[in-house]
């Protein structure tokens, strides 16, 4: 995790969104949507345009904000994106509209872990990006990395857990409890005898995994 001054810094001298993306990063704000940080989202963006994937899949859309600017870094790319808030993914499908990328990012409404037929169908995918419960982290990998590439790249988001992976002492009791799954995640991504896996601090943290 970088210093506060650091990350000012650094997000001072990102390029403007469109306007769109402005206003989706302004309700995620006000109605409390976790969607990316930017300096992990410029990061994620930057590595998908060096590996160049051609069909992307997303766990966990939320209001279609990281899925849409995958998109606009990534026109030719075909993304399939999942959700099952159903508030949020309506909300996704509005926003998918308005930036007329319904031919480029097509969003599933439902439960990932009760997905995968209608999933794979998309598959095989380039790039798998997970960012959705942290809790099934593991579950999600095993699921949907058997329909990876296989000189394809799984990114996920939020294993850092603004730094409370390291803390010894977590008082909340749900926090606690979250932290120590993600914890067990990390554990065992790193030490998965298929995949070569960095974890980079930026953001909320990412691991980068490949195939071996």
């Amino acid at each position: 995790m970088i210093k506060e001054e650091l990350q000012t810094y650094i997000e001072k001298k990102i390029q403007p969104r469109n306007e769109l993306l402005h206003e989706m990063e302004e309700y995620a704000l006000v109605e409390n949507v976790p969607i990316m940080e930017l300096i992990g989202i410029e990061a994620l963006l930057q590595i998908l345009r060096i590996h160049h994937p051609s069909v992307i899949l997303e766990v966990g859309a939320a209001i279609g904000y990281s899925a849409l600017r995958m998109s606009f870094a990534l026109p030719e790319a075909k993304i399939i994106t999942i959700e099952r808030d159903e508030e949020r993914a309506k909300k996704a499908d509005t926003y998918i509209n308005r930036a007329r990328k319904n031919s480029n990012v097509i969003l599933i409404k439902g439960d990932a872990l009760e997905a995968e037929e209608i999933i794979k169908a998309h598959g095989p995918f380039d790039a798998i990006f997970i960012d959705a419960a942290k809790g099934q982290y593991q579950r999600f990998f095993e699921i949907y990395t058997k329909y990876l590439n296989a000189n394809g790249i799984i990114i996920t988001d939020n294993i850092l857990f603004k730094g409370l992976v390291c803390e010894e002492k977590i008082e909340n009791k749900r926090i606690r409890s979250l932290v120590k799954k993600i914890d067990g995640f990390n554990d065992w991504l790193m030490n998965h005898p298929d995949y070569d896996t960095a974890i980079l601090p930026v953001g909320d943290g990412i691991a980068i995994s490949k195939k071996r």
